[in-house]
């Protein structure tokens, strides 16, 4: 039986929070990775990237069994291609939204009133390359990493938000719209650069003229974490589209009790912080000249 709305919610958020937990220890949180053409889950039948929730689900998978693989698929759709899921593999779980008539039969079997539409989650479950046998990836071109960091670059400045450097602060102002960051040289890598530099204008792209998120919450509060989730996987969705690994920072050790908190009080809160995240991506995306999407490797 497909579950309902309200299990569907609660068992993914569970597996989300246990994974945020499990990785406490090192800071490792489910929308980090090594930047690799591998980081960004593929649907074989489609050849689509998976978006929102989707990519925290499987990355949290592909971390916790070690698939070096992206790849990812039904048991129809690795059929189809002629592939053979292996007996005694287990699935990991996705979510499509189906929309529906209220008053209609759902396929969960609730019902309710008629005359306005909705949307509702139903969970498939889907299998790694690594888990059949008879499917070959494509060898994916490899981009050297100066030219990733120059793509990095532009895909920043053509946001044409305003960024200021200097001091010993990144932060993110709204009352100015401005994005302070130390200078390059003040960080201990090029990824911590790029990935600070990406999550302050992440926070950015929630001003009330660009995305119009609540940015008004003081550290600690309920609506300062939310705002904070979002961005952390805003900022795994870009770099892993840039081809940026995006590590662990000792400073996530502030903000996984204020995260989990926020998860277990409310079932749906990490489906709206990678919603959000994902609509924010797709501005920034969209602010890129002649494309929707950069990607800084091949599908």
């Amino acid at each position: 039986m497909t579950p309902s709305r309200a299990d569907a919610y609660t068992r993914i958020t569970d597996e989300i929070a246990a994974t945020i937990e499990a990785g406490a220890g090192n800071w490792k949180m489910p929308w980090h990775h090594d930047g690799r053409a591998t980081s960004r889950p593929l649907n074989v039948a489609s050849s689509r990237y998976y978006r929102g929730i989707n990519v925290l689900l499987l990355w949290a998978a592909a971390n916790a069994a070690g698939f070096a693989e992206g790849v990812w698929g039904t048991y129809r759709q690795w059929q189809a291609e002629g592939a053979q899921v292996r007996k005694g593999e287990h699935g990991s779980t996705v979510v499509l939204w189906k929309p529906f008539e209220r008053g209609d039969a759902r396929d969960d079997g609730e019902q309710e009133d008629r005359g306005r539409r909705g949307v509702y989650a139903r969970c498939f479950t889907v299998f790694n390359a690594a888990q059949v046998d008879g499917y070959e990836s494509e060898p994916v071109p490899q981009i050297d990493e100066a030219t990733r960091y120059a793509h990095a670059d532009s895909f920043v400045a053509n946001l044409g938000i305003d960024c200021e450097f200097g001091g010993d602060r990144a932060f993110y102002s709204p009352h100015i719209d401005r994005v302070q960051m130390p200078h390059f040289r003040q960080f201990k890598d090029a990824l911590s650069f790029y990935g600070t530099l990406l999550h302050e204008h992440g926070h950015a792209s929630g001003a009330r003229h660009r995305l119009n998120r609540d940015l008004t919450g003081s550290f600690g509060s309920a609506t300062y974490a939310a705002e904070e989730i979002c961005v952390e996987i805003l900022s795994g969705f870009l770099l892993a589209d840039l081809g940026l690994a995006y590590h662990p920072r000792a400073d996530h050790a502030a903000y996984v009790a204020s995260w989990l908190k926020a998860l277990r009080g409310d079932p749906r809160a990490i489906f709206t912080a990678a919603s959000k995240a994902q609509l924010a991506a797709d501005w920034m995306h969209a602010q890129q000249p002649g494309t929707a999407e950069l990607v800084a490797h091949a599908a």
